[in-house]
């Protein structure tokens, strides 16, 4: 069963920015014409900002920005839980990494890093083992300590009763990992993850699993990692602080496109199938439910993220966000733990994960199509992880921002291209 206050925030936080963050620019449907801008923006996650925040600076253009939330910064939005002071991420932990020079070199025009790297730990049978598995997960399964070389050959005989091809996501990992350590730290969690037998999952879902045979334990292999120091909120709002950028918060597109004036050009983020009003049928994606706890105490599970891989375990993973940044000056006799679970979408509900089955792939195939008409003959775009149907990384949707300013808004706005409606594969 799930449980209640989920997917919603949670109750007695506001939805405003820290006491040190201004909305210099943020407006409401009242008090903002819809004339005189060079773009509308669609959503202001990290994608549309960027956007944003490039038309503004460096084009000198005016840009609107509608938000339908009631706070700007999409799903990377985060708030002081008011109890704590503890810094929550509403939509669930972001972690930012990246090894691409240019956004790292991008971002850090907003925030600071600090050095944060993550770390995360599987639960299974009252036991923790370190995730990605890595020498040392391997020696505990093992019951002796292993070199290198010994785990990579412990691995291979285990791997070896899958010889041919794997057929779904059950045979990949095994074959990735041998069948006990798939048995007790992916079988559990990858069918609470998806709400299906791994038998009848792709194998593609486990494809990119990494397997160490040496003790690192960071998550991520990037060059560049860390969390923003003040928070991802004052981040996203320095994002959108110029004057050239008008945000209207709490404003539904689909109410008040009728308003945008005929030919202003318009980057949507929203869900792609949503602005075709479903005509090629909905488009499937996994969500999250979060339930959220203040504690009595200092610190609950010592580590940011535990997963859960016991199959009666109804979350996947529980979140001590105090964990994230040490650095601060947190409460020592409270904690706060939000536990997350996964579930199919409904259409009223906050997709996070495309489950990109291949009717999904079909009906994406003809929105493409849609997509490109809608830039011929009304100037619009479609962008970010809603809006193209893919699951983008922090990192991978400033990235596509950024070339989707340079490749078409930029010379859209001052050389009057026609816009190129093409979502890519």
């Amino acid at each position: 069963m799930c449980c209640p206050a989920l997917n919603r925030p949670p109750s007695g936080t506001g939805g405003g920015a820290p006491r040190n963050v201004t909305h210099s620019h943020v407006g409401t449907l009242a008090r903002v014409s819809f004339a005189g801008y060079d773009l509308v923006v669609v959503g202001s996650g990290f994608y549309g900002l960027t956007v944003a925040e490039r038309t503004a600076t460096q084009l000198d253009k005016r840009v609107l920005v509608l938000e339908r939330r009631s706070h700007l910064g999409g799903n990377a939005y985060s708030e002081p839980e008011p109890e704590t002071g503890i810094e929550i991420h509403r939509y669930g932990a972001h972690l930012f990494h990246t090894s691409n020079k240019r956004v790292w070199e991008y971002v850090n025009q907003f925030t600071e890093f600090t050095n944060y790297q993550h770390k995360v730990y599987t639960r299974y049978a009252d036991q923790v083992y370190a995730m990605p598995p890595n020498l040392a997960t391997m020696s505990a399964f093992a019951g002796h300590a292993l070199t290198p070389a010994e785990a990579r050959q412990w691995v291979a005989e285990l791997a070896a009763e899958v010889r041919d091809d794997p057929k779904n996501a059950e045979e990949k990992a095994i074959s990735l990992v041998g069948r006990p350590l798939y048995e007790a730290l992916f079988r559990g969690y990858t069918a609470k993850q998806w709400q299906t037998d791994p038998r009848e999952l792709p194998a593609g879902i486990i494809a990119r699993l990494p397997v160490r045979f040496t003790f690192e334990n960071r998550y991520f292999k990037d060059t560049y990692e860390g969390l923003p120091v003040e928070g991802y909120t004052a981040w996203l709002t320095r994002m959108a602080e110029h004057p050239n950028i008008e945000i209207r918060l709490d404003t539904d597109f689909f109410e008040v496109r009728d308003q945008i004036p005929a030919g202003t050009p318009v980057l949507y983020t929203g869900p792609l199938d949503r602005y075709f009003d479903y005509s090629e049928g909905y488009l499937g994606w996994r969500t999250l439910d979060f339930e959220q706890e203040v504690l009595p105490l200092g610190d609950y599970q010592g580590t940011p993220v535990m997963n859960y891989a016991d199959e009666q375990v109804p979350y996947t993973r529980i979140h001590e966000f105090r964990h994230f940044h040490p650095e601060r000056d947190y409460p020592d006799d409270k904690t706060v733990i939000v536990r997350e679970y996964s579930r199919f979408a409904d259409k009223e509900d906050e997709p996070y994960y495309p489950i990109n089955t291949a009717e999904d792939r079909a009906k994406l195939e003809r929105y493409r199509e849609l997509a490109k008409a809608e830039a011929r003959e009304r100037n619009v775009l479609f962008g970010g992880r809603l809006g193209t149907y893919k699951y983008l990384d922090m990192h991978m949707a400033i990235g596509a921002a950024l070339s989707t300013f340079d490749n078409k808004i930029a010379p859209h706005l001052t050389d009057g291209q026609p816009l190129d409606g093409s979502i890519e594969a």
